[in-house]
């Protein structure tokens, strides 16, 4: 799945020139890049390589990790993946319906964890691209203290810390129900835990409820007040 050596990522990275970089733009570069240019949004599966989410150009935590993480080996930088599950109340809102009535109830969810300076930092807040994060605080302006919806679990709303600068992010952690770990990839993450789905489920996930949901997301991010 971290296919960093596929065309297509060699020729962002070379565009980019993050390979001139020192390591610490390199790593910011990068996370901004995954968080704000590949939007949120969720694709056909979470087994798909990083060529195909780039492709997309938008992701949620599984995916949009897997890019993250092949861009950063592309550059020589040491990653990891930690998988979880969290409530699928994080997701009410983005899932609504019969989508959300028939989710499971935990939901699989992975952060990357990135090594610098003999230190692993938990980096989760590229999840949610800024312009629909900040869509998704102006819409719920009232709201000063925890959320839990449309893809963000923070104790604090209006400040969570999303921008990387030798700090952890977060941005859906309030959710985590389950810790399954830390693997070397997403590959290995996936052979022993996935989300579990009955086959009519997942072929209504991938042909109907995630186009639900990504029209959803749309709403809150091109959201405007009459």
């Amino acid at each position: 799945m971290l296919d960093f050596n596929s065309a297509s990522i060699a020729k962002l990275v070379e565009a980019r020139g993050w390979k001139n970089l020192s390591q610490l733009e390199q790593i910011k570069s990068i996370y901004n890049f995954v968080r704000d240019e590949i939007l949120f949004g969720y694709n056909i599966d979470d087994d798909i390589p990083a060529s195909k989410v780039l492709k997309d150009g938008y992701g949620q935590c599984n995916t949009k990790g897997t890019l993250f993480m092949a861009l950063l080996r592309s550059c020589g930088i040491p990653c990891r993946v930690h998988g979880f599950t969290i409530d699928k109340k994080l997701q009410k809102g983005a899932m609504t319906g019969f989508v959300y009535r028939n989710a499971p109830k935990n939901v699989f969810h992975s952060w990357v964890e990135v090594y610098f300076e003999d230190t692993w930092y938990e980096l989760e807040a590229f999840i949610l691209d800024k312009k629909y994060l900040e869509k998704l605080q102006h819409i719920n302006r009232e709201c000063s203290g925890s959320f839990c919806g449309f893809g963000c679990a923070v104790k604090d709303f209006q400040n969570p810390v999303i921008d990387f600068n030798k700090n952890n992010t977060y941005i859906q952690s309030e959710g985590i129900n389950q810790d399954f770990g830390v693997y070397d990839s997403p590959d290995e993450l996936l052979k022993e835990h996935h989300q579990e789905l009955g086959v009519f489920k997942k072929l209504a996930y991938r042909h109907f409820g995630r186009h639900l949901m990504n029209r959803n997301v749309k709403k809150i991010r091109n959201y405007r007040e009459v």
